[in-house]
C-alpha cells in the first residue's frame, strides 16, 4: 500500500480531533496534499474510531476517485479547490468545535486579537461571503476557497471553520488558534471594548514566523 505514513497521520489527525472536542460524530473531514495533480482524503461516513489506512480515498485535481473503496467525504471539494488556489498549502482540516462553529452564525469574521493569529492564521478570521445549502457541495467549496484568501482558516457561514496548514501538524494547530480566537472573542462581546492588533504588525509577525521563527538568536 501507498502512502502509509500519510494514511496513518489522517486517522491520527481524526481520532486527535474526536477526542479533544473538535468533531461531532462523522462531521468533518481532513486531507493532505500527495502531490500536484492528487490529495488523499478521509471517506465519507464512517466513525472516526473504525478508520483503517486502507479507507482512505485519492482523488485528483478535477475531483476524479483515482484510489479507494469508499466515496470521498462529501466535502472534497472544499479540498481540492483549496488546494488548487493555494501551492502553499499542504494540508486542510475541516472540524466543528463548539466556538468557531459559533461564530459561523456570525455577521462577520474574528479580528486580530492574539499575536498567534498573526503568526499561523496570518491575521484576522474571514467568513464566506453567502450560505450555502446542504448538498450543492462545488458552490461551498468555491465560496470557501475565495473566502479563504492567504489566510490560513475561514469560517464557512451558519456551518464551521476550515484551516490550512504548509502541513498536516500546522493545520491542526490553525484549528486550535482558531477555536480559541473564536472562544475568546465571544467572551469579549460580553460589553468589553476589544483592541484589535495593527495590520502591519500582523505583516511583521506573520513574515517572522515564516521565514525566522526559531532561528533567532
Amino acid at each position: 500500500m501507498k502512502y502509509t505514513e500519510e494514511r496513518q497521520a489522517i486517522i491520527d489527525a481524526c481520532l486527535w480531533l474526536q477526542d479533544t472536542g473538535m468533531v461531532i460524530g462523522t462531521w468533518g473531514n481532513v486531507s493532505v496534499r500527495l502531490d500536484e495533480e492528487t490529495i488523499m482524503v478521509t471517506p465519507s461516513r464512517i466513525e472516526y474510531a473504525d478508520l483503517t489506512p486502507a479507507d482512505m480515498v485519492i482523488v485528483d485535481m478535477a475531483g476524479n476517485k483515482v484510489e479507494g473503496e469508499h466515496k470521498p467525504t462529501s466535502e472534497m471539494h472544499v479540498h481540492r479547490l483549496i488546494y488548487a488556489a493555494r501551492p502553499d498549502v499542504g494540508a486542510v482540516v475541516h472540524c466543528h468545535p463548539v466556538y468557531a462553529s459559533a461564530m459561523c452564525a456570525a455577521e462577520h469574521g474574528i479580528p486580530v486579537i492574539f499575536e498567534e493569529m498573526s503568526q499561523m492564521i496570518g491575521g484576522e478570521i474571514p467568513i464566506t461571503a453567502e450560505y450555502v445549502n446542504a448538498g450543492q457541495h462545488v458552490r461551498l467549496g468555491e465560496v470557501t476557497a475565495e473566502a479563504l484568501g492567504d489566510k490560513n482558516a475561514v469560517l464557512i457561514r451558519n456551518h464551521a471553520p476550515v484551516c490550512v496548514g504548509r502541513d498536516l501538524k500546522e493545520a491542526l494547530t490553525c484549528s486550535q488558534v482558531t477555536e480559541k480566537a473564536a472562544k475568546c472573542y465571544l467572551a469579549l462581546r460580553g460589553g468589553v471594548e476589544i483592541t484589535t492588533i495593527p495590520e502591519a504588525m500582523v505583516k511583521a509577525e506573520r513574515h517572522r514566523f515564516l521565514y525566522s521563527y526559531g532561528h533567532e538568536q
